[in-house]
C-alpha cells in the first residue's frame, strides 16, 4: 500500500479544547518544584534523519536511543513543550502494567510465550528507568522499591489468597501476601483494606524531573528538540517524510508519532479510532505531620493502588505531602471537572478519614490512553513504509514508554523489532468510534456499581 498524506484540516480529538490546550501548564504539584528545558518552535525548512512527535518518555527515549546506537540525526517536535502532557503530569509510579488484559487473556490472545515475554518486558522496563536514571544523573526523586496492591472487599482479598503461588512466581523473591494485621504492621493502614500483595517489584519517582532530566540529556547530545510546534500536516516524499508545523517543515526519512493519550485521531488516519483517551485526576495535600501520618496509620513512602475497576492509586512524597490520583470522569469543562474534584476529594477523606481536615494543595488531571485491543503498540504503522507509533500504556506509561521508546527506535534503524509480540500487534479499532465517550460512561457506570460504593473506614 503507498503512503498518503496526512494533512489536518481540523483536530479530531475526543475532550474539548482545554484539555489540549498547550498555553499554560496544569497547576501540578510537579510543576511547583521543577522544570523542563524551553525550546524554541521550529522556524523554517530543516532536515534530519529521523523525526520524532512527541517529547515525552517515549519520543525522548527512542531520541536517545537512535542518538547513542546509530550515531543518527534526530529532531524531536512537540505541540507544547517536554513534559507538558502525561510523562510530567502522572502519579510517578514506575510499574508492572502496560495492558488490561488479564494474564489468562494474555495467554489466550498471544500464547503461554507471547504472555511471558510481556511479563519479563514489564520488568526489564523498570529496570530501564532506573538505568536512566543513573546513566544520566537525573535526580528524580526516587522512592522505595516495591508496590502493595490493596484488595478493597474481602472477595478481592479471598482472589488474591487462592492465587497467591502464581502471583508469587510472577513477581520473584520477597513477593508476598499482606493480611490487614500485616498490612497495619508495614504502615499501609488502617484504612479499611481486607489485605493486600507486595511485590518488590517498581518504585516512584518525581514525573517532570525525570522527563526534563531525559530532555537535558537529549540536548547534550545533540539531538534538537522543537517546542510549540504541533505537527499539522505529515505528507510522505520520495526519501521520506515531510512534516509541517505552523512555522516550519521538517523533513526525514523515518518518522515516529509518540503521542499517546494526546494523538490526533486523523495523524496518521490510521490511528483513527484505535486510542480512547481517559481522564485521571490526581489531588495532592499539603504536607502531614508525624503525629497525622501515625493518626491514619499510614506511614510507609512505598506507592500503593486498589483493586478496584476505577482504581484509586496513592502515596506519601518525599516530603510527606500525600498524592491521591483516581481515575472517572468524561469531560474537562469548569462543571464536570468541578465535580471530579469533588468526588475524588469525597474518596480520599472516606478512605483516609484522619486526614479529612488536610488540605489538597494542588490539583490537575490529565488523560491516560486505551486501545482497541488493551494493548500497547509499538511497531511500524501498517501500510506506510517509514512511519512508527508507539501508544497505549494503559495508565503504566512510566516504564512502559520508556523500554517500548527504545525498542520502536531499534526497529526504525531497519533492524528487528525486539518487542515482544503484544507490543508488535497492531491494536483494533474500537467500535463506532465516533461514540468512544458513550461507551466509557457506560463502563464507567458499570465499574461503579461492580466496585460497590467507597464507604467511610473508620
Amino acid at each position: 500500500m503507498e503512503n498518503q498524506s496526512f494533512r489536518r484540516t481540523a483536530l479530531h480529538r475526543l475532550y474539548e479544547a482545554p484539555a489540549y490546550d498547550t498555553s499554560t501548564w496544569p497547576d501540578s504539584h510537579w510543576r511547583k518544584g521543577a522544570e523542563a528545558p524551553r525550546c524554541a518552535p521550529l522556524v523554517g525548512e530543516a532536515r534530519t534523519d529521523f523525526a520524532i512527535v512527541g517529547a515525552g518518555v517515549t519520543g525522548l527515549n527512542a531520541a536517545l536511543e537512535l542518538v547513542e546506537a546509530s550515531g543518527a540525526e534526530v529532531a524531536v517536535l512537540d505541540a507544547a513543550q517536554p513534559g507538558w502532557a502525561a510523562s510530567g503530569r502522572n502519579g510517578g509510579f514506575v510499574s508492572l502494567g502496560g495492558s488490561k488484559l488479564s494474564d489468562a487473556a494474555l495467554v489466550r490472545r498471544f500464547g503461554r510465550e507471547g504472555a511471558e515475554a510481556f511479563r519479563a518486558f514489564q520488568k526489564d522496563a523498570i529496570a530501564r528507568v532506573a538505568r536512566n536514571l543513573d546513566s544520566y544523573s537525573i535526580a528524580a526523586d526516587r522512592g522505595p522499591e516495591g508496590e502493595v496492591y490493596l484488595a478493597h472487599r474481602e472477595r478481592e482479598w479471598q482472589a488474591m489468597r487462592e492465587s497467591a503461588e502464581g502471583l508469587r512466581a510472577m513477581h520473584g523473591p520477597g513477593a508476598r501476601l499482606l493480611p490487614r494485621e500485616e498490612l497495619k504492621q508495614a504502615g499501609f493502614g488502617p484504612a479499611g483494606f481486607a489485605g493486600g500483595f507486595y511485590t518488590p517489584l517498581g518504585f516512584p519517582v518525581h514525573p517532570l524531573k525525570y522527563t526534563a532530566g531525559l530532555a537535558r540529556a537529549a540536548l547534550d547530545r545533540g539531538i534538537r528538540i522543537f517546542g510549540d510546534s504541533p505537527v499539522t500536516a505529515l505528507e510522505p516524499e520520495a526519501d521520506g517524510w515531510r512534516l509541517s508545523t505552523p512555522k516550519g517543515s521538517l523533513r526525514a526519512r523515518r518518522v515516529l508519532i509518540a503521542t499517546n493519550g494526546y494523538t490526533s485521531d486523523d495523524l496518521p488516519p490510521w490511528i483513527g479510532g484505535r486510542t480512547l483517551p481517559a481522564l485521571s485526576s490526581i489531588h495532592v495535600t499539603r504536607p502531614l505531620t508525624e503525629a497525622e501520618r501515625r493518626a491514619q496509620g499510614w506511614t510507609s513512602q512505598v506507592m500503593a493502588a486498589d483493586t478496584r475497576h476505577l482504581l484509586h492509586y496513592f502515596r506519601l512524597l518525599p516530603d510527606n505531602r500525600f498524592l491521591f490520583g483516581m481515575r472517572g470522569g468524561l469531560s474537562v469543562s469548569p462543571g464536570p471537572l468541578a465535580r471530579i474534584r469533588a468526588e475524588g476529594r469525597r474518596h480520599l477523606e472516606a478512605m483516609f478519614p484522619e486526614w479529612a481536615h488536610v488540605e489538597t494543595e494542588s490539583f490537575w488531571s490529565g488523560l491516560v490512553c486505551l486501545t482497541g485491543s488493551l494493548t500497547p503498540f509499538a511497531g511500524e504503522v501498517p501500510g506506510s513504509p517509514g512511519l512508527f507509533a508507539a501508544f497505549g500504556w494503559h495508565g503504566s506509561g512510566m516504564a512502559t514508554g520508556t523500554l517500548a521508546g527504545r525498542m520502536v527506535a531499534r526497529a526504525m534503524t531497519g533492524a528487528s523489532n525486539p518487542a515482544p509480540l503484544v507490543l508488535r500487534s497492531p491494536p483494533k479499532r474500537f467500535p463506532l468510534p465516533n461514540l468512544r465517550r458513550a461507551w466509557l460512561g457506560a463502563a464507567y457506570a458499570w465499574y461503579k456499581t461492580a466496585d460497590g460504593p467507597v464507604r467511610a473506614q473508620r
